[in-house]
């Protein structure tokens, strides 16, 4: 089932979503609706707060590196209560997002993480990401943390994004 994703400035966006301790049928089918959801609308990684439910919960699917850049369901990461284990490097890297969309503006993430997470068995489980994985994850346990990648940045770029948006609202309202 394709669900609606919220976007800003919805304050439900705002909201720190709680870990996960029922690993069971009700969070697979949750799971799979997110999967269904995220690839509907051409995401590559969705938090469970972008869909109003605020629990400790991401996916991500990043594209192959072939032309058409497909999404195989096998290269699914379904990531429950993550914890950052270790961070190094820094990099930058053009970012949107499903909740704010048709905005995209450099962000500075870690160039790699270490993660230990759960998967939708309860199993627990470790992986360390480098580029795009690492820059996905941490876009994604943002949300969980209650913050959009706006919020990354500087006063200048978070204003010229204010304005850009409220023209987009504008226009949107009067249909041009």
């Amino acid at each position: 089932m394709i669900l609606p994703i919220v976007t800003y400035p919805d304050k439900r966006l705002k909201v720190v979503s709680t870990p996960v301790s029922e690993f069971n049928a009700e969070l697979h089918t949750f799971l799979d609706d997110m999967y269904e959801t995220m690839i509907q609308t051409n995401g590559i990684g969705l938090a469970a707060i972008q869909v109003d439910r605020a629990i400790d919960v991401l996916i991500i699917n990043l594209p192959n590196d072939d032309e058409e850049g497909t999404q195989d369901k096998a290269n699914l990461l379904e990531i429950i209560n993550p914890t950052i284990t270790y961070s190094e490097g820094t990099t930058v890297y053009q970012e949107g997002c499903l909740s704010v969309p048709k905005f995209y503006e450099d962000v500075e993430r870690f160039e790699k993480i270490g993660i230990t997470y759960h998967d939708r068995h309860g199993n627990e489980c470790s992986l360390d990401a480098e580029e795009l994985l690492s820059i996905a994850i941490q876009h994604e346990i943002d949300h969980l943390d209650g913050k959009l990648f706006i919020e990354r940045l500087s006063y200048g770029r978070r204003k010229k994004f204010e304005k850009e948006y409220k023209r987009m609202q504008k226009e949107k309202k009067t249909g041009k």
